[in-house]
């Protein structure tokens, strides 16, 4: 199979139920952030259905190749993405440490709503203690897409605002405000995500 995309390889070892060779093809390949990136997502989705000692040799090899990558970019975001299937690539060497004081903080600054953060992601009560940061980053992020999606939604049904004959209509307005009103939230979310990841620059 060393000749098959990465993609390719890993999926027919793992439905052969051979995720050794599977993790012998990750660790082989040159990293990237498309196919390579798929392939692993492929391996940890997996991996978070395993207990003991099969889900050890499938998670910590590739551990050690996230943990590893050169680009800290995509070490970042494969470990985003194994959270995504409860399993936890990262022990303190990838994503920033947070407290749950320093998360009020964020959340408070941006106006973003900690207790939907609270649906999904258990947060501890001392303000001391360290936070869950890649199951915050998922749903920040997952808030800001849904309310980006919502005001796109509302603003493709409105009227052109150049177009001479478009007539608009009083509830044209309050779609407006709404379309608006998610537009903010989502950069809420945003701002929060970028804040919890160091990533000042956007």
């Amino acid at each position: 199979m060393s000749r098959a995309r990465v993609t390719d390889a890993v999926n027919f070892y793992s439905e052969r139920g051979d995720k050794r060779f599977a993790v012998r093809e990750i660790r082989s390949r040159r990293p990237d952030k498309f196919r390579w990136r798929s392939a692993v997502g492929r391996l940890t989705k997996e991996a978070g259905h395993m207990r003991g000692l099969e889900r050890l040799r499938v998670e910590e090899p590739v551990r050690e190749v996230v943990v590893d990558l050169p680009d800290p970019l995509l070490r970042r975001e494969v470990v985003i993405d194994a959270r995504r299937h409860n399993v936890d690539l990262d022990r303190g060497e990838v994503l920033p440490f947070h407290r749950m004081g320093d998360l009020r903080t964020y959340a408070h600054l941006v106006h973003a709503d900690i207790g939907l953060i609270q649906r999904y992601v258990a947060l501890p009560d001392d303000f001391d203690a360290p936070i869950d940061t890649a199951g915050v980053v998922l749903v920040a992020r997952a808030m800001a897409n849904q309310h980006r999606r919502r005001a796109q939604r509302i603003w493709l049904e409105l009227p052109d605002p150049d177009d001479p004959v478009a007539t608009p209509m009083l509830h044209h307005r309050f779609l407006g405000q709404r379309a608006q009103r998610d537009a903010e939230q989502a950069k809420q979310w945003s701002a929060l995500t970028n804040t919890l990841l160091g990533d000042r620059s956007k």
